[in-house]
């Protein structure tokens, strides 16, 4: 892992501490204001683990491995806030799409139209599920998966949906066998599409820059 790597590594690692403290006592109007405990932790070194790997895999240039962590930086607040307190607050829904479409036009690894069929079909297909699974999809989630299919692209994002629901399904079947939730509870479904979302980057090394660049440095 290099210096770079592993400074970002220890960078998430706060912001995962940070936003899961925030999390308790923002958005103010559901605030349980509870102290920290495993959760902290778990969030913490997830979120360090992703930055650092994100940043390690990466042979993006340097302003767009920039745009790549800003955007996992609000991914990991919107986790903290959607595990705390079951929403997806719209300041931060806002700005990650703001961020996400200003980013299509340069994404050097994804082309644009990629990113837009990558945006739209992931919003379609979510919101066709939200019409079959009743109650199964929030409107946050199509908040969110849209910024995300952005950032992908297509079929990038089909993947990236795909991995967040046999996670989902995963830890749903944990929780129903140690009987810490039951067949009504509601589980959120956004930390699995970030989840989902990073898995994908670290897989596939063209979204992070590897093909391009080993094309580029081919002997002609």
């Amino acid at each position: 892992m290099t210096l770079a790597a592993l400074v970002v590594g220890i960078a998430f690692t706060i912001i995962g501490a940070g936003a899961e403290r925030l999390a308790s006592a923002w958005p103010a109007d559901e605030a349980s204001h509870r102290g920290p405990g495993m959760r902290t932790g778990l969030l913490a070194v997830g979120a360090g683990l992703a930055g650092g790997a994100v940043a390690w895999r990466s042979t993006l240039p340097s302003w767009a491995l920039a745009v790549h962590l800003l955007i996992l930086a609000v991914l990991v607040v919107l986790t903290a806030t959607d595990l705390e307190q079951r929403r997806l607050p719209h300041l931060l829904l806002d700005t990650l799409i703001v961020v996400a479409a200003l980013f299509v036009p340069f994404n050097p690894a994804v082309a644009w139209t990629d990113a837009l069929i990558g945006g739209a079909v992931a919003v379609a297909f979510m919101g066709a599920l939200g019409l079959v699974v009743r109650g199964g999809v929030a409107l946050g989630d199509l908040y969110l998966v849209g910024p995300i299919g952005l950032v992908l692209g297509w079929p990038a994002v089909f993947v990236a949906v795909f991995v967040a629901g046999l996670l989902s399904a995963a830890v749903s079947a944990l929780l129903l066998l140690t009987r810490r939730a039951g067949l009504k509870t509601y589980i959120p479904f956004g930390p699995f599409l970030v989840a989902g979302m990073v898995v994908t980057l670290l897989r596939d090394p063209a979204l992070l820059g590897g093909i391009a660049v080993a094309l580029s440095g081919a002997p002609s």
